[in-house]
């Protein structure tokens, strides 16, 4: 309980520091953890406890308890860098060095504030380093390939002659009698003897570059410093060359490091290999005790001893030994299970090494690997614990098992669900992990496993609830994600999956699949007519790249329904509705011709159908969007209509929040509060409240109400995260609403911003 009551604090202070004072209803965030890309992790010297990893979709986290909680660390501190890991203080762990999106920032309290420092006009990359003897003394490296030093703790910078390329790691030799400075790059290893003045290429002995890893360490009084590197593995005279090297003289000499137990085959050992030899990418040891050393590998075959992994040596480089047996078929198993583990019967990791790693600087028994899933430990190896997720409080890891939220939320959420009949059953639709239900209101909850996968189960877009009947659900699923943000819009996904809709009779507990007719393309909608028949539903289906699909006999046969809607060029369908009166509702989302090309205007837009699907007109016929996100309606009045909308290239400022109410014969720009605007929701309670969200780079707050019919809005200031997509409202508590996003699962929080806030 006291473990609960300290984490939920962590949320009441996001809101202090982004607002300025104390709410009644806190911030939380809900949902699976994990499931998502990490990146950059590290390791606070000065307190073990104290880690830090940074997401792909934006937000960065805090932990404060050696891994097992997190805190996303609000937007407005600062913003995420996959590219650079931060720097953590030696001795003094309030202090913390950060890339926020490139820029260089600073906290003085343990990770709550942040504020720019320093005159780096050049986005960051690789690493922040700090002296632990000189803590003054900064070395940075940045995309520009250059290295730069600061001699006073961050405020001025120059750049360090000699060392080019990306950085890959820093280190500053801590002995009695010498105190040099390195820098790995991607292109070599480089030595200054002056404090960084200066700077020499110290590569004798190392195949030509490039260089994949660096790590160094050296006793304070024994005199010893230790490199380490990694380079590209290859094949020469039929023996592996390459991987892991050592210098002990400082850099002077390179020799192979490559000593036993490492993997050193040449060829694949099954299908399921990465490749036929082993690539050694990332390589940590640390200052108490530079001989201890760890490297990660990639697979050259699915079991051990060529499995992807973690070597550990404690003699150099001499000897090593396996440390990370991450799949739970393996005898030597030692990793905690999670959700994927649990629910899939076996880890789903690809063979890889991991997107990051970090050490201890202080203890070289404490290390971090981050992929979609994050792996602990603090015994050396002998045992990983999860990061991201653990079962829930007296539940054994087992299928069907809840699980809590550990705050290391990185998942993109579409719609969240409170169940039509039993208001403690919530449920989740997902990217990337499909979809997850609550039995206890959203505190807890449980993965669909393999035995309940349906086929395409990389992303459920959305759910429609038989309205007579409890437990029955038709879900939305596709093996497509993002659909309709800009890496669909841009090309940077394929949109060529499969995809299709599938039923649930017992709470989404297990689905079903037996629907024909509808073609093999993502399905991003699912909607239900309630005057239908009870077991003969009347069902909408939105089809991407297909148009609008209906079904007349609970969602077994479908027929294609698309007249007048879209282009014979796009009919890519992200969004269907139905309205109260009998109005159903369709949008066709924007779409490039080719990557880089500009956005194209036929059928791109939002689409009415009065007479059951059968024709459809264009709604904003009088007002063109090249790039709308989503749209609702009033539930009182189909005419009143709120669409939101993305500039449509770099100059282009045309999104924001448009609002017909005459049925799209006129429509008004309400707000524009950034670059991409994803909807407008009206709350079904308040007339005159309207919320507006804000995704993909929003460049403050992503949520927005209006209490006055658009007249005046006001920013949700203590919302941690700022890609947002959409709005649910709990019926159970009138104060409560549910916040999905792009990119940090789903928030629960208050219906209206903290009173004092713009």
């Amino acid at each position: 309980m006291g473990m609960r009551i300290r984490v939920l604090s962590w949320w009441v202070w996001c809101l202090v520091v982004a607002g300025g004072g104390a709410a009644e209803i806190p911030w939380e965030p809900l949902g699976l953890s994990g499931g998502g890309g990490m990146f950059a992790p590290g390791i606070s010297a000065a307190d073990p406890n104290l880690m830090m990893i940074n997401c792909d979709m934006s937000a960065a986290y805090l932990s404060e308890d050696g891994g097992r909680h997190w805190r996303m660390i609000h937007h407005s501190q600062l913003r995420s860098d996959t590219r650079c890991r931060p720097g953590f203080h030696p001795s003094d762990a309030n202090v913390i060095y950060a890339s926020s999106r490139g820029q260089l920032r600073v906290s003085y309290d343990r990770g709550r504030t942040f504020a720019p420092i320093g005159d780096l006009r050049e986005s960051l990359a690789g690493e922040i380093a700090i002296c632990r003897s000189s803590p003054n003394v900064m070395l940075v490296g940045t995309r520009n390939g250059r290295c730069w030093r600061s001699r006073d703790a961050g405020r001025t910078w120059t750049i360090c002659p000699g060392p080019e390329g990306q950085v890959i790691g820093f280190h500053f030799e801590r002995n009695e009698r010498r105190q040099a400075m390195f820098a790995a790059t991607d292109k070599g290893i480089w030595r200054s003897d002056d404090g960084g003045r200066t700077w020499v290429e110290k590569t004798r002995g190392l195949p030509v570059a490039p260089i994949q890893g660096f790590a160094g360490g050296s006793s304070a009084t024994g005199g010893v410093t230790m490199l380490y590197c990694t380079v590209t593995s290859k094949t020469e005279g039929g023996k592996l060359a390459g991987g892991v090297y050592r210098s002990r003289d400082r850099g002077e000499s390179w020799q192979s490091a490559m000593g036993s137990g490492l993997n050193v085959a040449t060829t694949t050992s099954d299908r399921w290999a990465y490749g036929p030899v082993s690539q050694y990418r990332q390589i940590l040891t640390t200052d108490p005790d530079p001989s201890i050393v760890y490297v990660t590998n990639t697979s050259t075959g699915f079991h051990p001893p060529h499995h992807e992994t973690v070597y550990r040596s404690a003699d150099g480089g001499a000897t090593w030994r396996a440390v990370y047996y991450q799949d739970p078929r393996f005898a030597q198993y030692n990793v905690a299970p999670n959700y994927i583990t649990v629910g899939a019967g076996q880890s789903l990791k690809g063979g890889d090494t991991p997107f990051g790693a970090a050490i201890c600087a202080s203890d070289p028994n404490r290390l971090i690997l981050v992929w979609s899933h994050s792996s602990i430990t603090h015994n050396g190896g002998a045992t990983w614990f999860t990061g991201d997720t653990h079962p829930a409080p007296g539940e054994r890891a087992e299928r069907g098992c809840a699980w809590s939220c550990t705050g290391l939320v990185v998942t993109t959420t579409w719609h969240y669900y409170v169940d039509p009949f039993e208001a403690n059953r919530h449920y989740i639709a997902y990217t990337d992990i499909g979809f997850a239900r609550s039995l206890d209101a959203g505190r807890t909850w449980i993965w669909w496993d393999k035995e309940r996968w349906v086929p395409w189960r990389n992303t459920c877009y959305e759910i429609a609830f038989d309205p007579n009947t409890p437990g029955v659900m038709w879900g939305a699923f596709s093996n497509v994600h993002d659909i309709p943000n800009d890496n669909i819009i841009s090309e940077r996904h394929g949109h060529d999956q499969p995809g299709g809709v599938c039923v649930s009779r017992d709470f989404g507990a297990t689905w079903g699949h037996d629907a024909q007719g509808l073609p093999a393309k993502p399905v991003t909608s699912i909607v239900l007519d309630p005057t239908s028949p009870i077991g003969s539903r009347t069902l909408y289906a939105g089809v991407f790249g297909a148009g609008v699909y209906t079904s007349i006999d609970d969602g077994k046969t479908w027929r294609p329904k698309s007249k007048g809607l879209g282009h014979a060029r796009n009919m890519r369908v992200s969004r269907v509705t139905f309205h109260a009166d009998g109005t159903v509702f369709a949008m066709i989302c924007a779409k490039r011709p080719a990557r880089g090309a500009p956005l194209m205007s036929e059928g791109v837009g939002l689409y009415r159908s009065t007479d059951g699907a059968e024709t459809w007109e264009k709604v904003n016929a009088s007002e063109p969007f090249l790039y709308p996100k989503d749209f609702s309606v009033h539930p009182q009045d189909s005419r009143r209509i709120l669409v939101g909308v993305c500039d449509a290239h770099g100059r282009d400022r045309s999104g924001g929040l448009y609002r017909t109410d005459d049925g799209g014969g006129t429509w008004r720009r309400l707000a524009r509060e950034g670059r991409q605007t994803f909807g407008g929701y009206f709350h079904p309670e308040h007339e005159g409240w309207i919320y507006m969200t804000l995704t993909e780079g929003a460049p403050g707050a992503g949520l927005w109400l209006s209490q006055d019919d658009g007249v005046t809005w006001r920013a949700f200031d203590g919302l941690p995260f700022s890609n947002i997509q959409r709005v649910t409202f709990d019926r159970a508590d009138e104060r409560l609403m549910y916040v999905t996003t792009f990119g940090g699962s789903v928030w629960r929080g208050p219906i209206t911003p903290i009173e004092g806030r713009k």
